[in-house]
């Protein structure tokens, strides 16, 4: 039986994370946090291209003006069209880093982070607006994972990893209130990762040593299962014309022998409809 799922790029990313279409260059970004580097994709060419980051890196997102907003080790960094850097906030913490992140409707980037040694309540969950002001929500985070929007931008969805759940926000103003689980995960089928969501306002979640993508209808309901060759995927993200290829990041690290694709960029071609992504407004 042919897989639904296609190699996009064939790579050896230790933690490749957090894909995200940028509609004004018409390619994919998407990290190797460990590897600290950037990495982004043309479909419609094949073009490539790698930009080594000072620290790991956990997310890159577009910016509004050009250039990328990243989720670096010690806070939030800008690098302007040109590739210079600055900090936006610089807040080091002693054994975290930044983790996966997200653009909310807004132009706000909502940052997630964890500790190295991954300690319980060791990280944190952060919207940093544009001028860099940061509002920290109050929840323990441990691995700070997948953020996403429903349609209506009433809802954002969340993943901290070790809580083995996918949780849904209500979305008032700058804030977020009343956390509650949107999806339990059994134990043996992974653990979430990284999310989007489409424009039916269906989830889609990564699942992190599962080997899959799963998707949720809008009352939680699990409704498709996508297997894949690796254990390890982190984050999937709808790109390319349409907005109707799912891409999907994968991980090689922490096995001992991973399977050959592991790391690699896979594709799901016209898997749905996506919804259209918002660059960062700093």
């Amino acid at each position: 039986m042919t897989p639904a799922w296609e190699v996009a790029v064939r790579e050896r990313a230790e933690l490749g994370e957090g894909p995200t279409w940028d509609a004004a260059s018409g390619r994919l970004i998407w990290v190797d946090i460990l590897s600290a580097r950037v990495h982004t994709y043309a479909p419609s060419t094949g073009r490539r291209t790698v930009m080594a980051t000072e620290q790991h890196v956990g997310a890159a997102k577009p910016r509004a003006g050009g250039g990328l907003v990243v989720n670096l080790r010690d806070g939030v960094g800008l690098y302007d069209a040109e590739g210079a850097f600055s900090w936006l906030v610089h807040a080091p913490v002693p054994g975290r880093r930044g983790n996966d992140a997200a653009v909310a409707p807004d132009g706000a980037l909502w940052a997630g982070t964890m500790r190295y040694d991954e300690r319980e309540a060791g990280g944190s969950l952060s919207r940093i607006a544009p001028d860099g002001t940061v509002t920290v929500v109050p929840d323990a985070v441990t691995v700070g994972n997948g953020t996403g929007w429903s349609p209506d931008g009433r809802l954002m969805y969340y993943i901290d990893t070790p809580t083995r759940r996918i949780d849904v926000f209500d979305v008032d103003g700058e804030r977020v209130v009343n956390r509650r689980p949107f999806v339990t995960v059994e134990p043996g089928s992974g653990w979430p990762d990284g999310l989007t969501v489409d424009a039916d306002g269906c989830v889609w979640v990564a699942f992190w040593d599962g080997a899959a993508v799963r998707r949720y209808t809008p009352d939680g309901r699990p409704d498709r299962v996508v297997d894949l060759p690796v254990r390890r995927p982190t984050a999937c993200a709808f790109g390319g014309p349409g907005l109707r290829d799912l891409y999907i990041s994968t991980a090689r690290t922490g096995q001992d022998a991973p399977h050959p694709l592991a790391g690699s960029l896979l594709v799901l071609p016209d898997a749905g409809h996506g919804l259209p992504g918002t660059a960062f407004a700093g």
